[in-house]
This record gives C-alpha cells, structure tokens and sequence, in this order.
C-alpha cells in the first residue's frame, strides 16, 4: 500500500511540474478577441428581428400566465 501511495505522489509532483504557469500575453490577447467576437455575434442574434419577436412572445405568455 505504501508502494502506491508514494507512486502516486511522485506522480502528482511530476504532472504540477509539468504544469502550464499561465497564458502569455499573445494568448491573452487571442483570447480577448476571441470572446469580443463572439460577443458581437451574439449581440447580433439576439438584437435580429425573429429573435426578439421570439423573446418578446416567450415573456408575454410568462407574465400573462394564471396561477
């Protein structure tokens, strides 16, 4: 049992060295248009005329639902 712990544990320790330290600034700044774009995608599909007439359907049956 002993045996496995201790393997175990040299492996943890191996995969944290190994272990990415974080982004660099080219990948943040991928990242970051990355996510603004798909922002302004969303942006654009939920501001479309079907979509808000969808959105605009869907509340009005909530609020004028009976309890």
């Amino acid at each position: 049992m002993r045996r496995i712990k201790k393997w175990t544990r040299s492996v943890v320790r191996l995969a944290r060295s190994r272990a990415d330290s974080g982004m660099t600034t080219s990948e943040y700044a991928v990242g970051t248009i990355a996510a603004c774009a798909f922002a302004a995608v969303l942006y654009k599909v939920v501001t479309s005329a079907a979509v808000m007439s969808q959105l605009q359907s869907l509340l009005k049956g909530a609020l004028d639902a009976k309890f």
